[in-house]
Parts: C-alpha cells; structure tokens; sequence
C-alpha cells in the first residue's frame, strides 16, 4: 500500500526558517499580469524552489488581496517581493545587482527551453508577460535573451502560473545538477 508523507516527514521549514533559509538566485518579474489567482500561484512556485523575490510590476496587483491569498496559500508571507510602478524600474536594479535578464516569450530571436543552458554562477530575472498581450516589446529589447516554451497543440500559450512552474523547474535542473 502507498502511503502519503505525514505533514512532520514532509520537513517543511517555518515562515522564519524560510527567510532565513539561503535562496535561488532567481527573481521571478510579473510585467503586467492580469489574474491574482496566477500572481497567488507564482508566490507558491516561489516559495517550493526557494527563489530570492519576486517583482510585480504595472498593473500587477500586490499582497494582501484575498484572490492572490486563495492561490498563494500563505506563500506571500515566505517569499519577498517588491512592487514597482514599471517593470523597467524593476529590471533596471537587477541589472544593478548582477542579474541576467531572460524573457520568457515567443520572439524569432527565442531559444527553446530545453536548449537554454544556465552559466554556472549566474543569477537571473526571468520576466513573464500579460496574458493577453505578453511582454511589452521594450522589455524584450532590453532583455539579454528570450526563451521560449516548445508547444505542440492547437493553443499558443500557456497559462502564466503553469509557464512560470516549467521555467523554474527546468532552471532549477539544471543548476542543481
């Protein structure tokens, strides 16, 4: 028989264990997003790969909103995060810092997630668009690479909050390997 994990075995750091907690090198840059219920569900995918921030940028709403909380689960409490009015304000301190600007989009200058290799070191803003419109065409200008998610149906895109799982489970691969 096939037992579940007991909440104790399951280990799961507290709130201040996790900020205490090193973090992935990565911020997560909502530019524009629409839905709290996706913004909710990016705080959890946060908090599960121990990222550094997030970034929610424009019309993006913020913490403490009860549609971001019913997806978040109280993630918004674990994973820092920081509004600024344009995303370009956001990217422009990442760079600062040292970060590597990756828009996820379908441009032609896109590579394929899977072909995407991660340098060693590195620490990354990966920069998710509207769920209508994308990302504005400015930010992919300033990005240093777009990558793209490889898509076989009769749909052209994915969900953001499923996007931003893929992308961060593929990154985390890599640079845990």
């Amino acid at each position: 028989m096939v037992t579940k994990f007991t909440m104790q075995e399951l280990n799961r750091l507290s709130v201040i264990q996790y900020k205490e907690s090193q973090k992935a090198p990565v911020v997560i840059v909502l530019d524009n997003i629409r839905s709290r219920h996706n913004i909710g569900s990016v705080f959890r995918t946060a908090d599960a790969f121990r990222l550094q921030a997030i970034h929610l940028c424009g019309i993006t709403a913020t913490p403490p909103h009860r549609d971001i909380q019913k997806t978040a689960l109280g993630a918004t409490e674990s994973v820092d995060w920081i509004y600024f009015p344009s995303t370009f304000e956001s990217l422009n301190r990442l760079r600062r810092e040292g970060y590597l600007v990756i828009a996820i989009e379908q441009t032609h200058a896109s590579i394929t997630l899977d072909q995407f290799t991660p340098q060693a070191g590195s620490k990354f803003a990966l920069v998710f668009g509207n769920e209508i419109h994308g990302i504005d065409d400015p930010i992919l200008d300033y990005s240093d690479q777009c990558i793209i998610i490889p898509q076989y149906g009769t749909k052209h895109s994915l969900n953001i909050a499923v996007a931003v799982g893929i992308v961060v489970w593929e990154l985390f691969k890599k640079t845990s390997a």
